[in-house]
């Protein structure tokens, strides 16, 4: 990713909103812009393989396994605003585990991306399944996206949920439900 020329267009942009870029406040705002588009944008120049970097294991665990409240920070690709929120991830392996960090990793591998809700969830679903051979995965996420909140229809609790069950979870009843329950059970 070229910072320097990202800065420029930054400072191109400050000049067609009508601002003066050189002005104190904004001197170093292209580059600033830059950088934190460099981080925020960081899922296109990673690779899954070296953010799971052997971190799955042999088990005999064939139950669920849950890892809830996973922040989640993304921008939409359609006016390249934030959304946020939380994504819940179950699985079920067959003779795999994958290591905690690495699902909130796989989580920000696909959100440092532009990107719609609805593929963020299946893309973290079907990674998983495939990183681990899963008998069943579910995902849920929950989401504010600053695009329906500051702009447009201007609704500031509207909160997206979507959902993405592969496996097991879209096939048996019993299984999408107990994700589900245990999914909406409150921290003690």
């Amino acid at each position: 990713m070229n910072t320097e020329r990202i800065a420029k267009l930054v400072h191109q942009l400050l000049v067609e909103l009508g601002e003066n870029p050189d002005r104190e406040g904004l001197a170093k705002t292209p580059h600033r812009v830059a950088k934190s588009m460099e981080f925020l944008t960081s899922g296109y120049r990673q690779d899954l393989p070296t953010i799971i970097n052997e971190a799955v294991f042999q088990s005999e665990a064939n139950n669920m396994i849950i890892a809830r409240d996973i922040e989640v920070y993304s921008m939409c690709e359609h006016h390249m605003l934030p959304f946020f929120g939380r994504c819940h991830i179950g699985y079920i392996s067959r003779d795999k585990v994958i290591g905690l960090s690495k699902l909130a990793r796989i989580v920000d591998f696909h959100a440092r991306r532009l990107q719609i809700q609805e593929r963020l969830t299946a893309d973290i679903a079907k990674d998983i399944a495939e990183a681990i051979d899963a008998k069943g995965v579910g995902v849920v996420m929950e989401a504010k996206h600053l695009c329906m909140m500051m702009r447009g229809v201007e609704k500031q609790n509207s909160l997206m949920t979507t959902s993405s069950v592969l496996g097991s979870f879209r096939s048996d009843l019993a299984t999408r439900s107990e994700f589900q329950d245990l999914i909406r059970r409150q921290a003690h």
